[in-house]
């Protein structure tokens, strides 16, 4: 499918819900509101307030803030995840040793920690990096470890056959088979990425997008919650493309699907 014709497809199921929304919201069916906008505001009300915020500069301290966290998160549990993906799926016996604690801290609830990290590393920008890079990293290191461990045992042999040492192994082998399993976990890290910054920023802070959503809920504005919501996904939604485009660099020995020709 052209890539024209995806996104206007894209752009169509947004505007379709949007109005469905505004219809739902404000225009009564058989003497009820489907969706009251005390509860569920309007879309019309939500836009007002986005192009407020950005008119009035109140937003961009937000989400610089937000920004920023994000990005140090993402960049700290992708490069942890990385590095100790690859040290685990080449040396066995560490990965089996350190199997179940590994296991035992994916499991643990990323909200529960929240507050030790307000604790440890006080209600500055580091309690929400930590708390992102907890959601990151796991992500990011299950998949590269994956990746690894997937290497063609064919490809692998005949590398060491034409005296490849461990280095070029590496560079040529393992690496290029991890790419594309460590972009798809970077996809989703994104958003993960977000996500802590933001749960940090709503359970304490004083700034951020997660500050002014818990700000607009305290005071019951529906309008403000969505609007903060809309904008974080609009931001998490740039940093992904931003991703891709960095994908589409670096993996440009994989082939090309027609799909993506006609794109």
């Amino acid at each position: 499918m052209p890539r024209v014709t995806l996104l206007s497809l894209q752009v169509l199921v947004a505007v379709v819900s949007l109005v469905l929304w505004q219809f739902l919201a404000t225009v009564p069916i058989l003497g009820h509101t489907v969706l009251p906008p005390f509860f569920f505001s309007t879309p019309v009300a939500i836009g007002s307030q986005i192009i407020d915020w950005f008119i009035t500069g109140v937003i961009w301290k937000h989400l610089a803030i937000t920004l920023w966290e994000s990005i140090l998160a993402f960049a700290i549990g992708s490069f942890l995840g990385v590095a100790i993906g690859f040290w685990f799926a080449r040396k066995p016996l560490v990965a089996a040793v350190f199997d179940p604690y590994v296991k035992m801290a994916n499991a643990l609830p990323r909200v529960v920690l929240a507050p030790i990290f307000a604790l440890w590393l006080g209600l500055g920008i580091w309690s929400k990096v930590a708390l992102g890079v907890t959601l990151v990293f796991f992500i990011v290191f299950f998949n590269v470890y994956q990746g690894v461990k997937e290497v063609s045992a064919t490809v692998r042999d005949n590398a060491r056959m034409i005296g490849m040492n461990e280095g070029q192994l590496m560079r040529h082998v393992y690496w290029p088979s991890a790419l594309s399993w460590m972009f798809s976990s970077l996809h989703t890290s994104v958003g993960f990425a977000v996500v802590g910054a933001v749960v940090g920023e709503y359970l304490g802070s004083a700034a951020g997008l997660g500050y002014l959503i818990q700000q607009a809920e305290g005071v019951f504005d529906v309008a403000g919650v969505f609007a903060g919501m809309f904008v974080l996904s609009a931001f998490v939604i740039l940093i992904d493309i931003l991703v891709s485009m960095v994908e589409r660099r670096l993996l440009v020995w994989r082939p090309t699907t027609t799909a993506e020709v006609r794109g």
